[in-house]
């Protein structure tokens, strides 16, 4: 097939009848292609709104119908979000008769997958801003509205749930043209659950978004924005034919460390993969090319062809910053090999992952793995532990401090085992972010009140709408990542939004707390905090640790302490046997000796004894943070 940007090329064709048509042809299908994605805060409707669509179109039966069509892992249905960005191709014949090919992005909505986000919307032209009608534009949707500008899309404006008794469609449309500066106009309606007006909204997709462009005659060009590990074929690729054309049998190279593969399949995603013969400029699809080797594949990353290469790689995508750390043990230190596989392989589908290794005295060799947040810290240990079968035990999160020294030298530092000796710390420096909050005017006072409890600062507020709030406050992320967003949802009952952006580091009181148990340090479960914060996270730790190490026949105890000195301490209490059981009635002198004996004996076993502490007491510290 062959297409020509111009019209004199064609011209040029005209003694060529077929390659006349084959040119027509391809602009005829360039012409048809869309390429949009949905975006929206959460719970606002995407994969809903993804579902009705596709079930529009005509790819699948109500009998084959399920909710969460797109989300086809076990953790996104279960939690309700998506996690993964999916991208299906959809048929959709229009009014004027015309057949279009609908390359639909569904993304995720929480704040922790932002970068999944940003990927997802480098293969398309257009998106969709979905809006909840009874909720308006909330904090994620602010943040996903600059990520589309960014990437210079069209957008159209949804305001979706307008089937709900609290639906107030025309005021939200006024909020979307006066705070968003978005075109009246363009604005459409629906009701993902029901159907209705998603018609009109098909209609709209292909009369507002523009079609893809590029040029199938120029070198190849294709940008991969995400990828899998499929245990029988090998890496499954997702990329987006910017220019060029790729065929099957040709064999491509990796711009980015020159591997070269062959490609043995290429194809459009359906509810299944579906093979074609070619993938051609402006289409969105799969390659498989028998890569088995999953650290050459990077998203970012461009294919070119090896008989005739691009002569430079795309921009490809900014560096994501991690902003927490944790580091991750296997129960079994058996399972140390199949975790690293586990994790190189997960990193492959999650780009926005890092790991280096790292080990405990308390728990052996692991991983020390950097996140975008607790949520994305959970997932990734839920589906390592469901996906590849390991038992793992997570640290105490923490995030990168920036260490000055006294002799000049700088450090930045996320693993309290790295902590340098106080007596050399000029100054440290924590990460502080700008939190932007949403609610509902009547929960000013207690969202107010948990900010300054997390040591915020500059705090601001404005109206965007009548009865709704957007706080703005500064704040170290320290204080954020370990249970804000809970204690958020839970003052405003729900109905807070909140999204951040890191801003810069600021001087802080920094200590390290070490938890010692019958007078060991257990490095597992130091921490990084604030002075001021030091006693009540040490307490917290002690009583989580006393509920879960069982007694011994000594009494051991418990203490937090930073440097020298104990700054929270609790007792569990020893095991004691009766040994005045025998002796009834006679001199109480007898009682007395067994007693003075089983004393010696408790003290002579404390300083002998050692104290396991069990897996799940790891996980109790964790826990009580989060």
């Amino acid at each position: 097939m062959f297409f020509f940007h111009s019209r004199y090329a064609i011209e040029e064709l005209a003694h060529s009848p077929i390659l006349y048509q084959r040119a027509q042809y391809r602009m005829h299908t360039m012409k048809n292609i869309r390429n949009f994605s949905i975006i929206a805060h959460i719970d606002h409707g995407k994969s809903t709104l993804a579902d009705r669509i596709i079930q529009r179109c005509e790819m699948v039966t109500d009998r084959e119908f399920k909710d969460q069509l797109l989300d086809n892992m076990d953790i996104e249905r279960e939690r309700g979000i998506t996690i993964k960005s999916q991208t299906i191709c959809l048929p959709y014949t229009a009014a004027d008769g015309q057949t279009y090919a609908l390359n639909l992005v569904d993304t995720p909505g929480h704040v922790d997958f932002s970068y999944e986000v940003s990927r997802a919307l480098s293969s398309c032209e257009g998106a969709l801003l979905l809006i909840d009608a009874a909720q308006g534009i909330e904090a994620q949707t602010l943040a996903n509205l600059y990520l589309a500008m960014e990437n210079d899309l069209e957008i159209i404006p949804v305001i979706n749930k307008i089937d709900l008794p609290a639906a107030e469609p025309e005021r939200v449309a006024e909020s979307v043209e006066e705070d968003l500066g978005l075109d009246g106009e363009t604005i459409q309606k629906c009701s993902a659950k029901t159907g209705e007006g998603v018609d009109e909204l098909l209609e709209a997709i292909v009369t507002l978004l523009p079609p893809p462009e590029g040029d199938p005659e120029k070198p190849l060009e294709a940008l991969i924005f995400d990828a899998n590990y499929d245990p029988y074929r090998g890496t499954v690729i997702s990329v987006r034919i910017i220019n060029g054309r790729l065929k099957t049998g040709e064999t491509i190279i990796f711009m980015s460390n020159n591997a070269e593969y062959r490609v043995e399949e290429l194809g459009q995603f359906h509810l299944k993969r579906k093979a074609l013969k070619e993938l051609s400029a402006g289409e969105v699809g799969y390659i498989i090319a028998g890569v088995k080797t999953v650290s050459d594949t990077r998203p970012g990353d461009t294919i070119t062809s090896r008989e005739n290469p691009c002569p430079t790689p795309l921009p490809g995508f900014r560096e994501v910053q991690q902003v927490v750390f944790s580091s991750i043990y296997p129960i079994s230190t058996d399972d140390y090999e199949d975790l690293a596989r586990a994790l190189e392989k997960l990193k492959l589908n999650d780009a926005a992952l890092t790991y280096q290794k790292d080990s405990s005295a308390a728990l052996g060799f692991g991983f020390r793995c950097g996140f975008l947040g607790l949520l994305h810290l959970e997932v990734v240990q839920e589906r390592l532990e469901r996906e590849f079968d390991i038992s793992l035990i997570l640290t105490v999160p923490t995030v990168k401090y920036t260490f000055y020294l006294q002799d000049g030298t700088v450090q930045e530092i996320d693993n309290p085992s790295y902590f340098p000796d106080p007596g050399s710390i000029e100054r440290v420096e924590e990460p502080f972010i700008k939190a932007t909050i949403h609610i509902p005017e009547r929960y000013m006072g207690v969202v107010m009140t948990l900010c300054m409890d997390r040591r915020g600062e500059n705090t601001n507020y404005h109206y965007p709408m009548p009865g709704r709030i957007e706080f703005t406050c500064e704040l170290p992320l320290a204080e954020v990542i370990y249970d804000f967003y809970d204690r958020l949802k839970s003052v405003t009952q729900g109905y807070g939004s909140f999204d951040y952006e890191l801003i810069d580091y600021r001087t802080s009181d920094l200590v390290k707390l070490d938890i010692l148990v019958n007078g060991e340090q257990v490095d597992a479960l130091s921490q990084l905090t604030h002075k001021d914060r030091a006693r009540e996270r040490g307490l917290k730790a002690c009583e989580s640790l006393k509920e879960e190490i069982p007694r011994q026949m000594f009494k051991i105890a418990i203490q937090a302490a930073i440097g020298g000195n104990i700054v929270a301490r609790t007792n569990i209490s020893a095991l004691r046997k009766d040994v005045t059981a025998k002796c009834y009635g006679g001199d109480i002198s007898r009682k007395r000796k067994l007693l003075e004996k089983q004393k010696a004996g408790k003290k002579r076993m404390k300083t002998v004894g050692n104290v396991e502490i069990p897996q799940r007491a790891f996980l109790a510290v964790l826990k009580s943070d989060q």
